[in-house]
């Protein structure tokens, strides 16, 4: 059966992603051709508004408990963030965390490509240039070079998630893992898949290499546990199986401590699931705790009064703005035809362009032929 608080949890997400894609977003893309830098600073902050909302209601509404121990992090560092991945929902989880601890503009999350086309959340993503893969590799670099050169070139702080796992926890994934670790020689996991290293080598040579260089510093390894309620997919939290706390453990390790060889640093992210494998083992096995204090050694950056408010005022803010677009639709004219034509320009420029982060990918390629130009043209004068 589905529960009330797994349906207004789902509809106030909704509605929220779809009139804020429209009503928010909207209005600021003609900004992508004129400055792609100030572009990406605008709707970032656009779309952080919107994260904090499931922090919200998961806390306030649904009654989760979050706890973070370990490292935490420094506010405003660039990072590269790995994780295991436990449910299908964990990547919209960590903003418990990162509202805490971190800036949640910063974040760019690597996701599988099918979800851009969803109407509301995926317009969101494109226009917040969440990294979209194939899960193909011949694919997938090509797309990761572009957009990580993109964010080195505008010089955006960066605190990109990745799961190495590639997919969540279940029967048939730790079945193939398994699989994998006999073929291989490995140690099979009762609590994590063992990790594909290709993906997250590349992004740290490339975030390493980057002009300008440093663009990279320092890998946050996180491992979430959920001590009971594990909610496996979207249809566990439509019938209100919320989780009734989160725990994350945070290591943060400067880049300066992290190989630099292709091989080593393989080793050292397989080294990581070892880890975290014990420790999910301990976490399960024992008291449900990651640490006897149940406290970061770090502490977070945000006071829980201050997350409170920022709860707080999410939960009423978008609440409000869907009845307020609702009422503008029914007695306006002029916002119909735009809500209508932007509905029609957010599916049309994905079928034909694939989506608008690469949109805004082709507008910064173009201003940097065109600044090296005039650059070249000022050195012959």
């Amino acid at each position: 059966m589905v529960s009330w608080k797994g349906m207004y949890f789902a509809l106030a997400l909704f509605l929220g992603s779809f009139f804020g894609s429209i009503f928010m977003l909207g209005p600021f893309l003609p900004l992508m051709f004129i400055s792609p830098a100030w572009y990406r600073w605008i709707t970032d902050c656009i779309v952080a508004t919107w994260l904090t909302l499931p922090v919200a209601l998961l806390e306030m509404v649904c009654g989760a408990k979050v706890v973070v121990t370990g490292d935490g992090f420094v506010p405003g560092e660039r990072s590269v963030i790995i994780m295991n991945h436990r449910t299908r929902m964990d990547w919209m989880f960590l903003w418990n965390c990162l509202l805490r601890y971190s800036y949640l503009r910063l974040e760019k999350i690597c996701l599988k490509s099918s979800l851009k086309s969803i109407p509301g959340f995926g317009w969101a993503m494109q226009v917040a240039a969440f990294v979209f893969i194939q899960r193909k590799w011949e694919d997938d670099k090509s797309h990761f070079e572009k957009m990580l050169d993109y964010f080195c070139d505008i010089r955006e702080p960066l605190q990109l998630l990745i799961f190495p796992e590639g997919t969540d926890l279940t029967a048939n994934t730790k079945a193939r893992s398994n699989e994998f670790a006999e073929k291989n020689g490995l140690k099979k996991y009762e609590y994590v898949l063992h990790p594909r290293t290709t993906g997250f080598t590349f992004v740290v040579e490339r975030l390493r290499e980057g002009n300008p260089c440093d663009n990279l510093d320092a890998i946050h390894d996180i491992t979430v546990a959920y001590p009971q309620n594990i909610p496996q997919t979207e249809k566990h939290l439509l019938k209100g199986n919320f989780p009734r706390e989160i725990h994350f453990h945070v290591q943060r390790y400067p880049i300066e401590t992290v190989p630099t060889s292709k091989e080593e640093l393989e080793l050292w992210c397989r080294q990581r699931w070892e880890e975290k494998e014990e420790r999910l083992r301990r976490f399960y096995e024992g008291g449900k705790r990651f640490s006897a204090a149940g406290q970061g050694v770090v502490p977070p950056c945000k006071s829980e009064l201050r997350v409170l408010a920022v709860k707080c005022a999410s939960l009423l803010y978008w609440t409000a703005f869907p009845l307020g677009m609702l009422a503008l639709l029914y007695l306006c004219s002029f916002a119909q035809w735009y809500f209508a034509a932007m509905v029609v320009f957010f599916v049309v420029q994905q079928k034909i362009f694939g989506g608008l982060e690469l949109i805004e990918l082709a507008c910064h390629r173009y201003f940097k032929k065109q600044q090296k130009f005039h650059d070249t043209k000022g050195k012959i004068n």
